[in-house]
């Protein structure tokens, strides 16, 4: 009897300890992990948030970059950190809905970590260099169909939105051509523009400064409607190429049993600094839209996607080369 009401007493106040602490959150520096390399749509909406949260709740949050294995090793990181709030990720449904049905991972992506708020969703655009002739996607296929093994794809990763969006539009259209992963959107864009890969899949978020600034060209938004910041570019089904769509989404996630006091701040100081103007100015030069979501919306919807990205890998026999 004695042990059980020590042990009790044990429980009362460790409860009690984590509750005070929730409440105390944040006390000292947080760091927002990102699975991506610097320059990326990832890592841009990462500092975005970062910023704001400094203003707002007066201490620092520091970005913090560990790119690779499809943004899971920053994911992994953060789901075997302690459940206290100084960790968070800013992730993509690259490493959250995708990679776990390529890659072998250390950590259970859909156990290991809360999702706490949906910030921005941007559309994958179809880009070219510009030394490739091809003005429309159409005139693109033709010339991937003329001259297979030719032509080469980029992507942020093996089993990124970008690298399902290449595998997608190639099962498609029976096309082949090579992929080739970095490990983030900065470096595939870098080589695209040196002409080392012929195009990318890349995100709006990514590739929007480089094609504003005419060093690459556009020829198809995978979004089901034209993107408002790039409306003379077509959708691909408008390019003659239905059903066949990605988008990439971008959340903020903490290491599961953080206590839902510090989730929920979370989630009303993101809510403010999506709201303002010149986060919202920032987020649409990405050609991006704000989350509308709840959390448990922003869940459903990982979840969601967790298995509609599983279903595309096994029907179109995507098979990571190691």
């Amino acid at each position: 009897m004695r042990s059980l009401l020590n042990t009790i007493a044990a429980c009362a106040l460790l409860a009690v300890s984590v509750s005070a602490g929730a409440q105390d959150w944040p006390s000292k520096s947080s760091r927002i992990l990102v699975g991506a390399s610097p320059g990326g749509g990832t890592d841009i909406i990462a500092r975005i948030i970062a910023d704001k949260f400094q203003s707002s709740m007066k201490q620092p949050f520091i970005v913090e970059n560990r790119p690779g294995a499809s943004n899971t090793i920053a994911a992994e990181v953060t789901a075997k950190s302690a459940p206290d709030g100084y960790t968070m990720l800013v992730a993509t449904n690259t490493g959250t809905a995708i990679a776990p049905h390529l890659i072998k991972l250390g950590y259970d992506p859909e156990k290991g970590l809360i999702p706490v708020i949906l910030l921005v969703t941007v559309p994958n655009v179809l880009v070219v260099n510009l030394d490739v002739p091809a003005k429309t996607a159409a005139e693109l296929v033709a010339l991937v169909k003329a001259s297979p093994d030719k032509y080469s794809y980029g992507s942020s990763g093996t089993g990124s939105t970008q690298h399902l969006a290449g595998e997608a539009f190639a099962h498609a259209l029976g096309l082949k051509m090579t992929h080739v992963p970095y490990k983030g959107s900065s470096q595939a864009i870098t080589d695209l523009l040196g002409g080392q890969i012929q195009m990318t899949f890349e995100t709006t978020s990514s590739a929007g400064a480089q094609i504003a600034a005419g060093r690459i060209r556009p020829l198809a938004v995978m979004s089901p409607a034209r993107a408002p910041k790039m409306p003379n570019v077509p959708t691909l089904a408008e390019s003659g190429f239905p059903g066949i769509e990605m988008s990439t989404w971008y959340g903020l996630f903490v290491p599961a049993g953080t206590p839902q006091a510090i989730v929920d701040k979370l989630y009303a100081e993101t809510v403010k600094a999506l709201k303002l103007p010149d986060v919202q100015k920032r987020i649409d030069e990405l050609a991006g839209d704000v989350g509308a979501l709840t959390q448990a919306q922003f869940a459903d919807m990982v979840r969601a996607d967790y298995q509609r990205f599983g279903k595309l890998v096994r029907e179109a026999n995507i098979i990571v080369q190691q």
